[in-house]
């Protein structure tokens, strides 16, 4: 039996999912081990990680951080590299055992990839990589099937969850649970004073900047529902959205015999992430568990996609295939960082999103390279529709 600890990756170090997960190593010393570090431009806690953890190298995405990076490590003997193709590379070094992709937005893709090809087990919590490029990372999958994909969002790791020891022919749908993020229960009305304080206000989950607005607009659960059809081979048409506002059920699976399996916990991302980094085995732990006597009722709701029309726009994307996902995804990223930079609206978001999908490049065969392509047409022309946006703010079909 091996006793020595796993050796982590972590793609994204510094932000919420990556700081989570070296809880969770230091945790369990004797379990993992952080052997890679990365970080797109926090340098500072990047260092800080690095004197506490000491990885054998650590790999700064943002150039302009790189002669500090190295200075505050001088001495440690830990390996500093520098750029996004080094982070790439970093996710298939043979040193390490699982590759946690913490990354946020397209940059998580291309590591994905390489770590793919590595053979190596995944912790997948970026999103976009199976929103752009599903069908891609399915297909390499099938071709080296060394390499895994395990979830660490509390959705699909509730779902990953509920099939042990299911067989795949007896799903009859998925149910993703969602919060309904600050703006549940705000009159539509006031949707256009929204700011981007309140928006950042998420009632439950301490997440990033970019994907706690997502969740306000629910292109989160969008994405997850794409996430979730590449993930468990299930056409979207049987993944359905339920609003749960206590965040407690993370997600269930209803069988063909009308039996509905649910996964609860506490709202703690280090759950799932700990489930991926010892799966198969559970891991105790010592944090506060769920006490269902706190809880007077748990409730579902319908998703309101007139409110909230990005989840409507997510599932026609899915349906539609071929590089819709990923022109949705491209125009996203640029609506989200407008957004929070100040220069459109909230509701402005959603707008950018679907004039983005009125034009659709053909495709014969997704590859990495039609994608990058694509990404990088789809988000030039979304800065153009931004600056339409911040222009005309009147013109807005879905609140004016």
């Amino acid at each position: 039996m091996n006793t020595e600890p796993k050796r982590i990756s972590i793609l994204g170090s510094t932000g919420s999912i990556g700081t989570q997960t070296l809880d969770i190593i230091a945790s369990y010393p004797e379990r993992f081990r952080a052997e890679v570090l990365t970080a797109g431009r926090n340098h500072k806690l990047l260092a800080e990680q690095a004197r506490r953890f000491a990885p054998s190298i650590v790999v700064i995405a943002d150039e302009s951080g790189a002669a500090d990076l190295q200075n505050e490590l001088f001495g440690t003997g830990i390996r500093v590299e520098v750029g996004s193709e080094a982070i790439a590379e970093a996710a298939g070094r043979d040193e390490a055992d699982i590759v946690v992709t913490a990354m946020v937005g397209y940059s998580g893709l291309l590591p994905t990839i390489r770590a793919i090809e590595s053979g190596k087990t995944i912790a997948l919590s970026n999103k976009e990589t199976l929103v752009v490029g599903g069908e891609l990372i399915s297909r390499m999958l099938g071709r080296i099937p060394e390499a895994k994909l395990l979830p660490v969002d509390s959705e699909h790791s509730a779902i990953f969850q509920c099939l042990q020891g299911e067989s795949h022919h007896t799903i009859r749908r998925l149910i993703l649970t969602a919060s309904g993020g600050p703006f549940r229960t705000t009159p539509r009305e006031t949707f256009p004073e929204l700011t981007r304080e309140q928006t950042l206000r998420h009632p439950n989950w301490d997440m990033g900047a970019k994907v706690t607005v997502d969740s306000a607009t629910m292109m989160n659960k969008g994405f997850e529902m794409i996430e979730a059809r590449w993930l468990f081979d299930i056409e979207p048409s049987r993944i359905d959205v339920a609003v749960h506002p206590q965040s407690i059920v993370h997600s269930m699976v209803e069988f063909v015999d009308g039996s509905v399996k649910a996964q609860l916990g506490v709202p703690d991302m280090h759950l799932p992430i700990q489930y991926a980094l010892g799966y198969p085995t559970r891991l105790e732990s010592k944090r506060p568990g769920l006490t269902l006597e706190q809880y007077s009722s748990l409730t579902f709701e319908h998703p309101d996609t007139n409110r909230f029309p990005l989840l409507r726009i997510a599932y026609q994307a899915a349906e539609q295939g071929g590089l819709a996902p990923c022109v949705m995804n491209a125009a996203n990223e640029v609506a989200v960082a407008r957004f929070l930079a100040g220069d459109i609206r909230f509701v402005d978001i959603p707008w950018l999103v679907a004039t983005g999908l009125e034009d659709i490049p053909e495709c014969s065969e997704l590859t990495l390279q039609t994608l990058e392509e694509c990404h990088h047409e789809a988000t030039h022309r979304a800065e153009a529709i931004a600056n339409r946006i911040q222009r005309h703010p009147q013109d807005n079909p879905f609140f004016n």
